[in-house]
């Protein structure tokens, strides 16, 4: 017997099936079902729904049957679905994890999909396994083999705790316009141009440049950024041997600040920062002129990240020099507007990593003070 069912919305539901329509947002077939009910209150035919909404009579058919014995939710809720069984049991889950955890086979770099799907098969009772089912895995797993990660862990012991607490005291200190704390670090950039011109953007075509290119040499990007004003500046140079950054120090101490007492400099452990290199560089009494206006205070070994300049750094190569540059001129007239109108903006870095919550975090990793065994006299005395 073929029931027929109908439909009659109370005011709320009308309502909020009306403002699902025209909110235009949710489940695609949810919306298809919200659809159906408005236009079967409407008294439209199962036919002429199925003709407007785009759907299959039987859908019309279904959504207002669960409409009528189940209600407004349950007819715009998606029934489950049960597709095909799982093809990859736990222990053949269990496997895959095991697998990809492993040493690639010889003469491969890394895992792949089908070399897992392969080796799966090799060890199971599974005749075939598609990549895609590896990659579903994986993905419900978390587990991405073929990716590989660099990465450093310092040895936090008393060298690295002590400049690393020189360093954020350093930054907490108030502002003093007669010993300013500057930041400073370099950067290498290639200078890359282009085999073809590119085509510049249109209406509707994005800029096309050509795949080749032109490598035309190298140059350097050396930073300065003061921690308590919105000031940075950026030197291009060729190299950035000793002899280079004696150079910036001495612009640190003749142009940038002629006024202060004595300049904090804060920089990492490359073998080229060092007081022999502006002795290397001048007569030994400019030397001793321009170190004695400064003061060098060093991060910890592969502890960089507590220079401030690299925040300032990063900036720069994501808003100018993510592109491809061709030459040494062009990178240095970028460079300088970028850096016109980041001090124009008054952008500053706020730092928030202090002495405190160093002491907090790193707590486990702190070295713990030695204790001195008391000597044969007070041994005795006691």
């Amino acid at each position: 017997m073929n029931v027929k069912y109908r439909v009659t919305l109370e005011d709320s539901e009308r309502a909020e099936l009306t403002s699902l329509v025209l909110g235009g947002k949710g489940a695609f077939r949810r919306l298809k079902r919200a659809q159906i009910l408005l236009a079967a209150d409407r008294g439209s035919t199962d036919e002429e729904i199925a003709r407007n909404v785009a759907v299959g009579t039987s859908t019309v058919y279904r959504t207002k049957q669960r409409f009528v014995e189940e209600g407004l939710e349950h007819a715009l809720r998606e029934l489950p679905r049960p597709g095909a069984a799982r093809k990859l049991g736990v222990s053949d889950e269990s496997l895959l994890v095991a697998i990809a955890c492993s040493k690639p086979p010889a003469g491969r770099s890394r895992w792949t999909l089908q070399l897992l799907a392969d080796e799966l098969v090799r060890f199971t009772v599974h005749e075939s396994i598609s990549d895609e089912t590896i990659r579903r895995r994986l993905d419900e797993l978390q587990l991405k083999p073929w990716q590989e990660k660099m990465w450093c862990i310092p040895k936090v012991d008393a060298e690295f705790v002590a400049r690393m607490e020189d360093v954020l005291a350093l930054y907490a200190e108030p502002p003093d316009e007669r010993r300013p704390v500057v930041c400073f670090d370099e950067t290498p950039r290639q200078l890359i141009g282009e085999a073809r011109v590119a085509v510049r953007a249109e209406p509707g075509k994005p800029r096309r440049f050509d795949y080749e290119y032109v490598r035309n040499g190298t140059a350097n990007v050396f930073m300065f950024v003061d921690v308590n004003r919105p000031w940075r500046h950026a030197k291009v140079t060729d190299r950035r041997t000793c002899l280079d950054f004696a150079e910036c120090m001495r612009d640190l101490v003749d142009e940038h600040y002629p006024e202060a007492e004595r300049i904090r400099v804060v920089l990492d452990n490359l073998s080229a920062h060092s007081m022999s290199a502006l002795y290397q560089r001048f007569e030994p009494a400019e030397a001793r002129r321009i170190l004695s206006r400064l003061e060098f205070h060093f991060t910890p070994k592969h502890a960089s990240w507590l220079n401030m300049v690299e925040i300032e750094i990063g900036v720069m190569v994501s808003q100018c020099l993510d592109r491809r540059i061709a030459d040494k001129s062009t990178l240095v007239a970028e460079i300088a507007q970028w850096e016109r109108r980041r001090n124009r903006e008054r952008a500053r870095i706020d730092w928030m990593f202090t002495v405190e919550r160093a002491r907090k975090k790193l707590e486990q990793a702190y070295p713990r003070p030695a204790v001195r065994a008391p000597t044969h006299a007070c041994a005795a005395a006691a």
